[in-house]
């Protein structure tokens, strides 16, 4: 449904940086809503299709055409004025994006990382100060991404489901009413969530995911992933793996004062599967039916999930003595799989400037935005 300005109100501007998949969507929707929305891409010749057209035809439960602003792969032009700066790129990218928008950036803005994956404001944010950028705007991170999406050429997305809920929260953590109260307008599924580190470690995803291909990868490369991922690819060997690297998740929020839901426990509050184990309940998930396994290994599951999640885990883990043995073979298997270091390639606490911190510094970081 269009949105419906109250009176005294100023609609938001928003610029969606990114046009693959998601980023087509975000804007297309946005703009459909009725907010001014810009969208960037790297790659000119994605943003002259959409430019060609005058925006982005949505269907699937969003149907309509979102006349953009301005589609233009001059980050400086589609970031200026902006009130929101929506970064929809794989978190691969996110230090690249951190440092084109740096010179162009106003204290008033806002950018939230959809999503952050592990750690990715806390990137976003060390990049800037390293860049020294003239200001730095509020920033912000959801656990997830809030659509289901693909896009069938440069001008055209289809829209397969909007979540009902997805947690969001900004740097300093005080500011994510803020931030709500703004991107709400549009988007009024977004939550609060406590703080960053929340929202970069209760996220599932980045444990089923990686685990999931490389335990079946034999089964990936000889059927080109026609398979049940969930309901075929989880067995109990596969699911006691795991549930093994699920719970040193938790271990390091704990050690970072945050709860977080296991696996099993997620299951169960948004499926409503029971069990007494992880294979039962993943085995009992009706919403699973269907879902089939990645054609490859070339695949955001590990080439994303990997550096950008399960890297940065090990690593703050390492860094507070939170051991994580099952988390190291799962990143070491997937380096040997595609030939790379994904160790050297991922957010470590170096790069994330954490490193040599105490709980309290990272915790203080987090929900304050300084260290000591």
């Amino acid at each position: 449904m269009p949105y419906k300005k109250r009176k005294g109100e100023r609609k938001p501007t928003f610029a969606v940086l990114g046009a693959g998949h998601g980023g087509l969507a975000m804007a297309g929707h946005l703009a459909l809503l009725g907010f001014r929305t810009r969208l960037w891409n790297r790659s000119r010749e994605r943003t002259d299709r959409v430019s060609d057209r005058g925006g982005i035809e949505l269907e699937g439960v969003i149907e309509g055409f979102g006349e953009l602003e301005l589609a233009t792969d001059d980050i400086g032009a589609a970031i200026e004025g902006a009130d929101v700066i929506m970064v929809v790129v794989p978190a691969t990218g996110h230090r690249d994006i951190a440092k084109l928008c740096a010179p162009h950036l106003n204290r008033n803005q806002v950018i939230v990382l959809n999503p952050g994956r592990t750690f990715g404001a806390l990137e976003f944010l060390q990049v800037l100060n390293n860049e020294e950028a003239p200001a730095t705007p509020t920033l912000a991170e959801a656990q997830t991404f809030i659509y289901v999406s693909r896009h069938t050429d440069f001008a055209h997305a289809r829209i397969m489901q909007i979540k009902n809920s997805v947690p969001l929260a900004a740097i300093p953590a005080h500011k994510t009413p803020e931030v709500l109260d703004i991107v709400r307008k549009a988007l009024p599924e977004f939550v609060a969530a406590t703080n960053v580190l929340e929202t970069s470690l209760d996220n599932i995803g980045a444990i089923f995911h990686p685990a999931l291909t490389i335990l079946n990868a034999a089964r990936i490369e000889s059927t080109h992933g026609d398979f049940e991922y969930y309901l075929e690819g989880v067995s109990p060997s596969t699911a006691r793996i795991v549930e093994a690297a699920d719970m040193e998740r938790v271990a390091l929020g704990t050690a970072l004062g945050v709860h977080l839901h296991t696996a099993r426990e997620w299951l169960y509050l948004a499926y409503s599967s029971a069990g007494k184990t992880l294979y039962d309940a993943t085995q009992g998930t009706p919403g699973y039916k269907g879902v089939r396994a990645p054609s490859t290994l070339t695949h955001r599951y590990i080439l994303e999930d990997v550096p950008m999640s399960l890297v940065p885990m090990v690593s703050v883990g390492k860094l507070l003595g939170v051991k994580t043995p099952t988390l190291n073979a799962l990143i070491h298997m997937a380096s040997l799989i595609h030939a790379r270091d994904f160790w050297a390639e991922g957010r470590t606490v170096q790069k994330l400037g954490l490193a040599g911190m105490s709980v309290e510094d990272i915790r203080m970081l987090a929900v304050r935005g300084v260290s000591k």
